[in-house]
């Protein structure tokens, strides 16, 4: 756990709290009665992850209207996010689960890989305190702010509602390829005006790809 500890920048008071935070039901059911698992903390720690997230954004984009706050928040805190910030710190490496779990790669699943971010959260937020709390989100979510923009702004409308004002223009978006591995993949995908590329973008959705691509079609256009 002090490894663990050392990635996350934060020392524990009360290491329970941590192994708490670590550890899945399947263990605690294998080792019997009184042996604390990380469903509660799960559920403040994601508590905890929305009011921090929250006020950063409000704080931070004041040109965002109530809806595109919204949107943005659920990209931030969806479990294919937290995931990835797990993952970022190895998290599956220190997780406590049952020999079930084990043997059918719980370490690696995204949901218990996230729930085990947001019991992290908690207890943390439990041991030192909101700051302390804060200071730990906000190493993943000010770098993962400006992905969720971008895939909350509609390029692709944008750029479709251009291209129908000449009827005989098609526009289509293709995958060039994907790389990276499969926690952290990335597509290439351009977008084509009739048969040339006008645009191309990487990201780590087709769908994000695709507005990258847009975003770049339209930057071309002097738009």
């Amino acid at each position: 756990m002090e490894q663990l500890e050392h990635i996350i920048a934060y020392e524990f008071q009360d290491k329970q709290l941590l192994k708490t935070a670590l550890t899945h039901s399947s263990y605690a059911n294998e080792k019997g009665a009184g042996t604390k698992y990380n469903e509660r903390l799960e559920f403040l720690g994601d508590s905890v992850l929305g009011i921090i997230t929250a006020e950063y954004l409000f704080t931070n984009h004041n040109d965002f209207p109530e809806g595109e706050l919204t949107k943005v928040r659920s990209a931030l805190v969806c479990e294919k996010a937290l995931y990835r910030f797990a993952c970022e710190i190895s998290l599956g490496e220190y997780l406590y689960l049952g020999k079930g779990e084990l043997h059918t790669g719980g370490r690696s699943r995204p949901s218990i890989l996230a729930d085990a971010f947001e019991a992290l959260i908690a207890a943390i937020y439990l041991d030192g305190g909101m700051e302390a709390a804060k200071t730990f989100v906000l190493r993943f979510i000010k770098e993962a702010q400006a992905e969720a923009i971008e895939i909350n702004t509609d390029y692709k409308t944008k750029l479709q509602e251009i291209i129908q004002k000449n009827p005989e223009e098609r526009i289509e978006y293709v995958t060039l390829g994907e790389k990276g591995p499969d926690h952290d993949k990335r597509f290439i995908v351009a977008v084509k005006l009739n048969s040339n590329i006008i645009g191309e973008g990487t990201g780590r959705s087709k769908k994000q790809a695709e507005q990258l691509a847009a975003k770049e079609a339209l930057r071309l256009m002097g738009l």
